[in-house]
């Protein structure tokens, strides 16, 4: 069964319209006849969302705790093509099939049922606090940004400040008694201009991950100026500060574009310490500005630029200008000149800077031989040689041969320097012919009768060639030199990328893409053994895991295949890389297959907390029904038994106190029973604790009020303005009623107990303390031992019921329970709750 489509219509504040419009959408769709519900719709009292509610059917509502809630399992049973669900952030009352309301909706949409939903920009959970400090009212229930950001449709239900505020005054918003109030403080212009602001942001933010989306799945790379983008190219230099300073400002002055950073990594060019340094530290700034930072690896760095720009949709490109000499730039346009030629419709920015970078990175530097280099060694060597002997032609009365060969030979051994071991030997090859024709008798032949002459020359030769041979291993191992510093740096930024948070599989596979300028990068774990060579091919045999860009279906599908271990792979689709590059991809994919692994195992320590946590509750509970359930068993029984045996022999005064006696003992025991089965429902996850904002000076006195006219005599104090907790209120009252009445119990006369409530930290404690007779300290935490209980051989002493039963609750909803001595003699009871701070979050 395929999963339900999501539409969404978001409202930067109340009264903009959206329930109205999701109910037209309901109309629409059934006047074309298609199946629609409505599970859940708050019309507020507003006639004219009422009135759309005509000819819909509408699923009844399930009432908890004198709360009307969704009813899911209703709505699953009628089986509705789409289903009106309305307030998305809602958290359910007590005893609703799941805490909040998205996730009802969620089990809709696995069903296959279309939802169509509602949701203001405050309850989204990473804008809760800015709306906060705009409006100066926190919102108690939100929901999570990726549930609406996955939602297949979101709709924006708009209309002007100005415009709301007409409707509040003409009574469609709010009732007249409130319209005053709020047009005052939340709904005011500059609240509401705010507002509407922050929601076209959030859902242009979401239109632009569907863009993005579809231009990758399309394989689009053409630059689309649907959003400014502004990327800043970093050289490891110390004037990358100036330019992203500069391409931070550019990108505020485009109105709040993205700003990113990107550095080229090269196998032909060094990485210094002190280029990693700044890296490190730019890196640092680019975040604290706002933007991000990237790494890739390019063989040329105008082409490498380029490619991350268009890949990213960038508008706008910052490149520092070239600090090289005239000759330089005679020879080689440099980075900043060949990227603009070739950026076609991205604006490039050249940026003047004081700084120079301090290490050149030695694509066509000092010590490295490149195209270029050998190209211009090689036109000396043709051309440079021949000239260099036609000038010393007039001179070879007055100088020797040996002299001779000492200038040539000189000129090749800069050959050497300059272009590597080809134009050293061509120029050793052109120096020794033209020295031997022109420069040893006979003269203009290539005849030699002297002997000295001959063994010069060769001595020319063999240093010309060993010159040259010690130039190239030079060369050759700088650039083995290079291209382990530029792995190096690629790792160390994948290292940083883990450090910093960004080991989840997906952000490693990204980085991977993003780095070597993939169309996507697939992580797939084989699902049955195959054989031969074809089982790599084979789409069946293999699943994703986890993939960035458009996903590969088998490894062998791809034009990279690195195996992990026998069960994962990783497919690299996109070029063919080479062999250093596998050998970075490959430290990737072991990273990527250890987080895999993390992810796996945090999910199976969550499912064993979970378990640890219904065992202690089941442990709780065995306990709880060992001691509680014997009195009133004994009690009933001698009541029912006396009745039976002795006949007419009791008074009818007699008579009804045993009945009596009788009934309250069964209604004890009911009350048990029904906490065992809603335990066991608890266990079983078919009741869950549902935490939710409390407040525990509203908690007490109902907990108190349970225990009747003996509580009456409690001490309170407990703060109004105390922070709420975050409790299931259900679980919380049975936890209160059990120590209060422990309490109680062994309080002296004429010292009844003392509540005491007050926050410690992020936590609040609760305080019941009595004058008793105490508890040793080495028996303390017997008292919540299974099946234990002091004085089990007397149980007209120890320290009551209930109380194994009562931390498993305690800890089940995130908190504890302790006892501890009462200064001056008894025991205090301490219950800490974590609290809920101002913005709605723990």
């Amino acid at each position: 069964m395929s999963r339900g489509q999501l539409r969404i219509y978001l409202g930067a504040a109340p009264g903009v319209g959206k329930t109205f419009a999701a109910l037209e959408e309901a109309q629409r769709r059934r006047e074309r006849g298609t199946d629609v519900v409505v599970g859940f719709v708050e019309t507020h009292g507003r006639p004219h969302t009422t009135a759309l509610l005509d000819g819909l059917e509408a699923v009844p509502r399930k009432v908890l705790d004198g709360i009307a809630e969704l009813d899911v399992a209703a709505v699953l049973a009628r089986a509705p093509k789409v289903a009106i669900v309305d307030e998305l952030a809602h958290t359910n009352a007590p005893g609703a099939r799941n805490m909040k309301r998205w996730e009802d909706v969620d089990e809709l949409l696995d069903a296959g049922i279309d939802v169509i939903s509602t949701v203001n920009v405050q309850d989204l959970a990473s804008l809760n606090d800015v709306v906060a400090q705009i409006t100066g009212v926190p919102q108690e229930e939100t929901v999570p940004d990726e549930v609406v950001r996955r939602a297949d449709q979101v709709e924006l239900a708009d209309i002007t400040p100005e415009a709301l505020r007409r409707r509040m005054v003409h009574g469609n918003v709010y009732p007249p008694e409130k319209v005053g109030p709020a047009l005052a403080n939340y709904f005011r212009v500059g609240n509401l201009t705010a507002l509407r602001e922050i929601a076209l942001l959030w859902l242009a933010d979401k239109v632009e991950d569907q863009l993005e989306q579809y231009r990758e799945a399309q394989h689009i790379t053409a630059t689309w100026e649907s959003k400014e983008r502004v990327v800043v190219a970093l050289s490891g230099g110390d004037e990358g500060d100036t330019l992203i300073r500069r391409a931070a400002r550019i990108a505020a002055r485009s109105g709040g574009a993205d700003l990113k950073a990107v550095y080229v990594a090269s196998g032909d060019g060094l990485t210094s310490a002190r280029s990693a340094r700044n890296l490190a530290r730019q890196r640092n700034l680019v975040e604290d500005l706002g933007g991000s930072y990237h790494q890739v690896v390019g063989r040329a760095i105008p082409n490498a630029l380029l490619e991350f720009a268009r890949g990213v949709n960038a508008t706008q490109l910052v490149l520092g200008a070239s600090s090289r000499g005239r000759f330089a730039q005679m020879l080689s346009r440099g980075v900043g000149v060949t990227t603009t030629a070739s950026s076609g419709k991205i604006d490039v920015h050249l940026v003047s800077h004081e700084r120079v970078a301090a290490v050149k990175r030695g694509r066509g530097g000092r010590g490295m031989i490149g195209r270029g280099r050998r190209g211009f060694g090689i036109a000396l060597a043709l051309i440079g040689v021949p000239a260099l002997c036609m000038a010393l032609l007039p001179l070879h009365e007055e100088l020797s041969l040996t002299t001779m060969i000492l200038i040539v030979l000189t000129a090749v051994m800069g050959l050497t320097l300059a272009g590597g071991m080809w134009p050293a030997l061509l120029g050793a090859l052109a120096g020794s012919l033209l020295l031997n024709y022109f420069f040893t008798k006979p003269y203009n032949t290539f005849k030699i009768h002297d002997q000295e002459q001959l063994i010069s020359l060769a001595i020319f030769i063999a240093l010309a060639l060993g010159g040259a041979s010690v130039v190239n291993l030079s060369a050759a191992r700088a650039r083995v030199a290079a291209r382990a510093s530029a792995e190096a740096q690629t790792l160390a930024t994948l290292a940083g990328t883990v450090l910093r948070g960004g080991s989840r599989v997906e952000d490693l596979l990204e980085r991977l893409r993003e780095t070597f300028s993939l169309d996507s990068v697939t992580l797939l774990e084989r699902t049955e053994a195959g054989a031969g060579p074809a089982e790599r091919q084979d789409p069946r045999l293999w699943r994703v895991v986890a993939c960035a860009g458009e996903g590969c279906t088998s490894p062998g599908r791809a034009e990279n295949d690195l195996p992990i271990n026998d069960d994962l792979a990783l497919a690299l689709r996109g070029h063919t890389l080479d062999a250093a590059d596998r050998r970075i991809a490959q430290a990737f994919a072991m990273h990527a297959a250890a987080a895999l692994e993390h992810e796996r195992l945090e999910r199976q320590a969550a499912a064993v907390q979970r378990l640890t946590d219904t065992d202690k509750l089941r442990t709780a509970l065995l306990a709880a029904v060992s001691h509680d359930l014997r009195t009133p068993l004994a009690s009933a029984r001698v009541s029912v038994s006396s009745l039976r045996s002795t006949g007419d022999l009791f008074t009818p005064e007699e008579r009804d106190e045993l009945l009596e006696s009788a009934e309250t003992s069964l209604s004890r025991l009911t009350s048990l029973v029904d906490n065992l089965l809603d335990m066991s429902r608890l266990q079983a996850g078919v009741l869950g604790a549902n935490p939710v904002p409390v407040a525990l000076d509203d908690a007490v006195p109902w907990a108190l009020d349970e225990l009747g006219d003996p509580a009456a005599a409690v001490r309170l104090d407990v703060a109004p303005d105390l922070p709420e907790v975050r409790a299931d209120p259900g679980l919380l009252q049975r936890i209160l009623v059990n120590i209060v009445a422990n309490a109680l119990r062994f309080s002296p006369a004429g010292e009844p107990p003392l509540v005491i409530a007050g926050k410690q930290g992020d936590l609040v404690e609760l305080r019941v303390v009595d004058r008793g007779p105490g508890v040793p300290d080495e028996s303390r935490e017997m008292m919540f031992t299974p099946f234990q209980r002091l004085g089990d051989r007397n149980n007209t002493s120890g320290v009551g019921l209930g109380l194994a039963l009562s931390r498993g609750l305690a800890e089940a909803m995130g908190g504890s329970l302790v006892a501890e001595a009462t200064p001056g003699g008894g025991l205090t009871m301490v219950l800490a709750l974590p609290q809920v701070h101002e913005k709605g979050t723990e």
